[in-house]
């Protein structure tokens, strides 16, 4: 029970993370909106337009990560708790589209690079990075898919906003214009490549790939060595968000064995699983020699 109490305490404070980081961006880009008109610089309106879509990806992110506390009902089962990990997949979506845009921009800008308002450039710079570290900061030690996403989308803003910082001050002494789509397109792949790695581990999750830190051997050697279990098989271990693992598998036990045998090898199967980390686990036990038993495999696939 204190393990629940706390689990739901770790998401309560990982939602208010979220939610920081989201009241955070919205505000600063209406702030980077209003600077731009000012200082007429056209690099900044851009920018601003992409937080405010990041605002809105964070929105969502704030939104999905709060219903996906709900508990399981006779719709899902399972509960809510995927919400969150749509919402990190949306996320990723948006976060790849908007390093592909700004790439979009800042390569042909190589070629002809303009000259920007430098002290603009600087003072918004250093709110921007300030802002954005902060809610970066917050999100950092998240350990749900979505709070992860979201550290790299603020990520994405404070880097950005390091170079524009960056520039803003060599161009104060060097007419270098072509630093500001240089940095851009640096700073544009490596969010891409970290984003893309994300975004593969949530569509594993999706599709029920095996977690990263599980192996199916290690599991089975696991089970097999509680006592009593002679073999295992339908051996099946996903992930639920990127932080609940499920198994399911079948363990086959002496045929001699009673009711109470068979309750007694779940309970230590489970507490060896347990201490894998693997927190939900369902468990079938066969005797052997028994219709789904270890010879017939492709029956308890179909049944």
């Amino acid at each position: 029970m204190s393990g629940e109490h706390q689990h739901h305490h770790h998401h309560v404070a990982e939602e208010e993370r979220i939610g920081t980081a989201f009241l955070l961006n919205l505000g600063f880009a209406v702030v980077e909106l209003v600077g731009g008109l000012y200082v007429g610089s056209v690099a900044i309106l851009s920018d601003a337009v992409h937080d405010l879509g990041d605002s809105v990806s964070l929105g969502l992110a704030w939104f999905l990560q709060k219903f996906s506390r709900k508990g399981r009902d006779s719709r899902f089962t399972y509960g809510y708790r995927r919400f969150s990990l749509l919402s990190a997949l949306v996320n990723a979506i948006v976060l790849v589209s908007g390093s592909i845009l700004v790439l979009t921009k800042a390569i042909p800008k190589l070629l002809s690079p303009d000259a920007p308002n430098v002290s603009g450039m600087f003072f918004l710079a250093l709110l921007g990075v300030s802002v954005n570290a902060f809610a970066a900061f917050r999100l950092w030690k998240g350990s749900s898919m979505n709070a992860r996403i979201v550290a790299w989308h603020l990520l994405e803003d404070v880097l950005g906003w390091t170079a524009v910082l960056v520039v803003s001050i060599v161009l104060a002494f060097r007419p270098w214009y072509i630093l500001d789509p240089l940095l851009s397109v640096a700073v544009s792949v490596f969010i891409l490549w970290n984003v893309i790695k994300n975004l593969r581990s949530v569509l594993e999750i999706f599709l029920q790939g095996a977690p990263e830190d599980v192996t199916l051997k290690d599991v089975e050697k696991t089970l097999t060595n509680v006592p009593g279990v002679l073999s295992v098989h339908d051996l099946h271990v996903w992930s639920l968000d990127g932080e609940r693992t499920v198994l399911t598998a079948h363990l086959v036990i002496p045929r001699d064995s009673s009711i109470e045998d068979a309750t007694a090898v779940k309970r230590a199967a489970r507490g060896q699983l347990s201490r894998k980390g693997i927190d939900h686990a369902t468990l079938e036990t066969e005797r052997l020699g028994d219709p789904c038993g270890m010879e017939s495999n492709l029956d308890c696939m179909e049944n």
